[in-house]
């Protein structure tokens, strides 16, 4: 079960944390994973770790905000099955301290970035007999996080965004889902907590692994498993869904 054999898949943001995790699974569960992170010594790293473990991968540095070097990776892959739309930033601020410039350059990763794979990956798996996309939303879509608005706005797009693909390729035999991770612990989280809490590192690490009601942060394995499940022939019949891997947040911290 959940083999990808045979199987073409993109991942953007395949660098690391999340990411990295989900082209590794993919990789060795068969797919041809390309790995697309606007850092090229975090590709090569990635593609360099699943060719040792004996996968095959491969390496595409690309600015997922321009359309123009979006189309061109793409159109150097080729016909594809599966696209994961992962690359993302984060940002922490309220609606009148996040400064336009903060504010456009979250929506142009998270939201123009997943549009602009999405225009140049959905022709390509229409051309191959249709495919499977899953794009990485976030609880922020579900529920209100502090401090999180342009993050907040952001996902809840990429949500719709899911729901208008599933519906208007349907006929195309592309399936479109979402995932919603809670707190995952990446380096990212690592970095941030050493930035923002010099000296408190295990406190505060401690503290955010308790705001998910089972006690801790997820794997970044965890999350791509499930993305594993969703772009399987298993889930042949999902598409159009959203999929909480928060450890309860959405619906036990009410």
């Amino acid at each position: 079960m959940f083999e990808l054999n045979h199987k073409k898949a993109v991942v953007t943001g395949g660098g690391s944390g999340i990411g990295r995790s989900i082209a590794t699974l993919f990789a060795r569960q068969g797919a041809v994973v390309h790995i697309v992170d606007i850092s090229e010594a975090a590709c090569a790293e990635a593609v360099a770790e699943i060719r040792e473990a004996g996968g095959q991968a491969h390496g595409h540095a690309c600015d997922v905000t321009r359309q123009d070097a979006v189309h061109a990776t793409f159109e150097s892959i080729g016909p594809l099955d599966i696209l994961v739309n992962n690359a993302g930033i984060a940002h922490i601020g309220k609606a009148d301290n996040t400064s336009e410039q903060d504010f456009d350059r979250v929506i142009g990763v998270n939201v123009k970035g997943v549009y602009n794979c999405l225009h140049a990956a959905i022709p390509r798996l229409r051309e191959n007999g249709g495919g499977v996309i899953v794009n990485m939303a976030s609880v922020a879509a579900w529920v209100a996080v502090a401090e999180r608005f342009a993050y907040s706005t952001a996902k809840g797009a990429v949500m719709a965004m899911t729901l208008s693909v599933a519906k208007d390729y349907l006929q195309d035999r592309i399936r479109c889902n979402s995932i919603s991770p809670g707190r995952v612990h990446t380096p990212f989280v690592d970095g941030f907590i050493a930035k923002q809490y010099p000296g408190k590192e295990a406190e505060m690490f401690e503290r955010l692994a308790k705001t998910q009601p089972i006690g801790r942060m997820a794997k970044p394995d965890e999350v791509a498993a499930l993305a594993l499940y969703l772009c399987s022939d298993e889930a042949s019949f999902i598409t159009g869904s959203d999929y909480p891997i928060d450890g309860g947040f959405i619906t036990l911290n009410s």
